[in-house]
């Protein structure tokens, strides 16, 4: 199976009047065709301004730098905007975390999939648009798809906007989609029912699936890689089994020992919490980022920031334990 994606060296600074933001510090990943890759951490992470920089959907006072972006070959970080225009929303699509914001509350559902399908395919007829649009929201589960598709967005539920979303999302060519928090307004069963629909898509149509969450549960359910981060870093990356099974980094255990019923703590016991916030993204500490949460933490940690390195086929972990030999510290 060959890469669609390769990202290297990967930064993304906001410079504003108060100092200079590392939202995303120089991270290296790759997705295999078919992958369906999550990126977990808390809020503040960098999680979401990976997905926007890797589209370049970000503005000054951001500045995006990269070794080489690349996409199926092709190295995005040369295109210029009117290129980047026509890979947007056909072969790279982003799902937004909040379906009623990313919809336009004043035009049917039929004209916002007819606007990205009049986009890349410019000789498309308004009654070819039709048959596609009903087609798109057969495939993400909406029922009654011929009389649905002349509704407004306020006329769905939450879950059925966010299929509407999904719809929009495919209505292209599409080898990479980036969800980001796409279940997070959602309840527990039509938040399932949604993962359930992305995974089926991504089996039958076969394109990669970046999945941006802070939610170890959800990623647990269809991810086949799993990238955790954390203050604009990657701490750890594995694969979902080897990750939920036996974490690596102090970090990425927090995380895990916090999810009810994860197995990480018995039925008697309290959930654990991490302690301490995420530090203020303009004041980060000297070292590791997270050493000043880290019950592990050594003088070293303090001192110096750790190297990634690769413990295992597939395995990266950035933490002097691992560093040392510690793996089961």
């Amino acid at each position: 199976m060959s890469k669609i994606l390769e990202v290297e060296n990967l930064a993304t600074y906001f410079h504003t009047f108060k100092g200079v933001v590392k939202s995303v510090d120089r991270i290296s990943f790759s997705m295999e065709e078919g992958e369906v890759l999550g990126v977990v951490g808390e809020s503040g992470g960098g999680k979401s301004v990976t997905g926007f920089s890797i589209i370049r959907l970000i503005d000054p006072p951001g500045e995006i730098t990269a070794d080489y972006v690349l996409f199926d070959g092709e190295n995005l970080m040369e295109k210029s905007e009117k290129e980047m225009n026509q890979i947007r929303g056909d072969k790279i699509t982003m799902i937004f975390q909040d379906p009623m914001t990313s919809l336009n509350p004043v035009y049917t559902i039929e004209r916002q999939i007819a606007e990205v399908l009049k986009l890349h395919q410019p000789g498309i007829t308004k009654a070819q648009c039709r048959a596609r649009g009903i087609e798109l929201l057969k495939e993400v589960g909406i029922p009654n798809a011929e009389e649905r598709i002349k509704c407004y967005p306020h006329q769905f539920s939450g879950g059925m906007r966010q299929r509407v979303v999904i719809a929009i999302a495919l209505a292209g060519s599409p080898k990479l989609i980036i969800a980001d928090e796409p279940t997070t307004a959602l309840d527990v069963t039509i938040q399932a029912q949604v993962l359930q629909l992305m995974k089926r898509l991504v089996s039958e149509k076969g394109c990669a699936l970046m999945l941006i969450t802070h939610d170890l549960a959800v990623v647990s359910e269809i991810t086949d890689r799993v990238n955790v981060m954390y203050c604009g870093h990657i701490v750890e990356s594995a694969p979902t089994r080897e990750l939920i099974e036996k974490p690596l980094h102090p970090y990425t255990r927090g995380l895990l020992a916090s999810i009810p019923g994860s197995g990480a703590v018995r039925e008697d016991e309290r959930l654990e919490v991490i302690p301490g916030m995420v530090p203020n993204m303009f004041d980060l500490p000297k070292g590791c980022k997270f050493a000043p949460r880290c019950a592990a933490c050594m003088e070293v940690c303090r001192e110096r920031e750790p190297e990634t390195i690769t413990v295992s086929p597939g395995r990266q972990v950035a933490c002097h334990l691992c560093g040392k030999g510690e793996e089961d510290a």
